[in-house]
């Protein structure tokens, strides 16, 4: 029995490939019916591969001018057929993943409980914003000198900077007390799964970090086991190539109009995977891992959620040296809380990027990447995508899983990062970015007006007008539970002691108000010395 080209380890270059033939890219979802149709791909559409199958021998080595790495270089295939090159520097066809049977696992994590927790969570996150908000507001407001007889008095001016985060924490509110979408409540008997030809789980990195680069492959590697349509690849720029993993590299010669830097490889990739609509691509940056558990939800997602065109899930920062440092643990655990607030809400909700996207865990379908392409040009070339999918009537929606990663290494990495996504949101046309950047701004002035308060209130004896104080109290309650919801969260999925779990509650609660002024540096350091180019941190 022949086997099919894939179980060879060849990818021909002709039409018996699923994916082959490109999407127009003008076409939106309106145009391209056939893939929400009820339609199940045959095992043939698949590829599948045997597990030990081996990779072909070369007739043709090449060297690497960066490493002096001598690599096969594939001119034929079976029967003389030409093979398509996917890098200008000769990648191997086929996939080295199914040949490696290591059977060490570091892709760990306990999603299947964080998501169960998370089903139940939503009256407990009620219970603790309005509980303790009527606590500090009415049972404490003795202490804090709140005043029951006044509307107003002078205190109001300087302390008015406490409410602008309240659009914010209302939007948080929201997210965190509605149902969130875990596999508790997701039931697809009956329903028909759609084709997918490919799922690609593609890491992201420039390679000069060869110890990330083999790390994020090791991590996934396995994971193409899982499913025939899964296809684990790595891409990254001219010159850094590497051996023995599925490594695409993008050439220096290859330029896009507006992209730069990651945009611009992810462009080059795009153009030569050459996606249908029977394609998935998960975006991954150099240090996210995904575990088994959550690649089973994304199949899930793109063989029974017919209503939309990308995903994006839950995003940890606890996969490598996680407390390691304190301060970008606990700033970093308030992006979680984002993510099971926020962000929840806009996935499970409103199926529309109102708040933005994230760049990792980002799942496309290859409609949706050949009708907006990677060719940007934007500091914030993820949340960009997203913005330009709305506008082409792409439809987005929430996945039932957890993508780990890691918090910056130093104080100089954490602004620069923080810095980017500001200017770059803020430098996007549409409205609703640059309505969020207005409120992050706004975020100076509520610390200005913090330290104001406490500043002043040993010199005025000014009590809060017990409206305002509720209003405040809210907003501090929101902004203590995310912080404390992501440690906890992050720690439980880390399997942490139960003991150290409650022992790091007091410390985030103490470590957040450093943070919370990290952030407001950070925008400050963006309005006063914007970038001028994409900053790549170390991490």
């Amino acid at each position: 029995m022949s086997k099919s080209p894939h179980e060879s380890g060849f990818i021909i270059a002709d039409s018996s490939r699923p994916g082959t033939q490109p999407t127009n890219s003008n076409q939106g979802p309106s145009n391209q019916q056939s893939m929400w149709e009820d339609s199940e791909a045959s095992e043939a559409s698949y590829f599948p591969r045997a597990t030990g199958a081996v990779l072909p021998q070369p007739n043709a080595t090449a060297t690497t001018a960066a490493s002096g790495d001598v690599r096969p270089l594939l001119e034929t295939g079976p029967g003389g057929k030409r093979v398509e090159p996917q890098s200008s520097l000769s990648t191997i066809q086929g996939s080295y993943a199914l040949n490696d049977h290591s059977s060490e696992r570091t892709n760990l994590g306990n999603t299947g409980i964080v998501m169960a927790l998370l089903s139940e969570m939503w009256i407990v996150n009620l219970f603790f914003i309005l509980g303790g908000t009527w606590i500090k507001a009415f049972y404490l407001g003795k202490l804090q000198e709140y005043d029951d007889y006044n509307l107003w008095n002078t205190s109001c001016y300087w302390k008015m900077g406490l409410l602008l985060p309240l659009p914010y924490t209302l939007i948080c509110f929201f997210g965190l007390t509605l149902p969130f979408r875990t596999p508790k409540f997701l039931v697809y008997d009956g329903i028909k799964k759609r084709r997918v030809d490919n799922l690609y789980i593609l890491t992201v990195t420039k390679g000069d970090n060869r110890e990330a680069v083999y790390r994020a492959w090791n991590a996934h590697k396995h994971l193409e086991r899982l499913h025939p349509a899964i296809r684990v690849h790595v891409l990254t720029d001219e010159p850094y190539f590497f051996e023995g993993i599925n490594c695409y590299t993008c050439p220096k010669a290859f330029t896009a109009g507006n992209s730069k830097y990651k945009a611009r490889a992810l462009e080059w990739y795009r153009q030569t995977m050459r996606f249908t609509e029977f394609d998935w691509v998960l975006h991954l940056d150099e240090e996210s891992v995904i575990d088994d558990e959550s690649v089973k939800r994304i199949l899930e997602f793109v063989f029974y959620e017919k209503d939309y065109h990308y995903g994006q899930g839950i995003i940890f920062y606890n996969q490598y040296k996680y407390w390691a440092n304190w301060i970008f643990t606990v700033a970093d655990a308030l992006r979680v809380g984002d993510d099971v607030s926020r962000f929840q809400l806009q996935y499970t909700y409103f199926h529309r990027p109102v708040f933005g996207a994230h760049g990792s865990f980002l799942l496309n379908n290859g409609l949706v990447e050949n009708a907006i392409t990677w060719d940007l040009g934007s500091l914030t070339e993820d949340y960009q995508f997203a913005m330009k999918a709305w506008d082409r009537g792409f439809r987005c929606g929430k996945i039932a899983g957890i993508v780990r990663e890691q918090s910056p290494l130093d104080l100089i990495g954490f602004m620069k990062q923080r810095r980017r996504w500001y200017v770059g949101i803020r430098r996007l046309p549409n409205f609703l970015p640059k309505l969020w950047a207005f409120f992050w701004s706004l975020g100076i002035v509520s610390l200005f007006s913090t330290i104001a308060s406490i500043a002043l209130g040993f010199k005025f004896n000014y009590g809060t007008p017990r409206w305002m104080a509720l209003l405040i109290d809210f907003n501090f309650m929101n902004f203590v539970y995310l912080y404390l919801l992501g440690v906890f969260l992050q720690d439980l999925d880390k399997g942490v002691n139960p003991f150290l779990i409650l022992l790091r509650i007091p410390v985030t609660f103490v470590v957040q108000f450093i943070a919370v002024i990290l952030e407001g540096c950070a925008v400050m350091y963006g309005i006063i010395f914007p970038p001028s180019d994409f900053d790549v941190i170390k991490k």
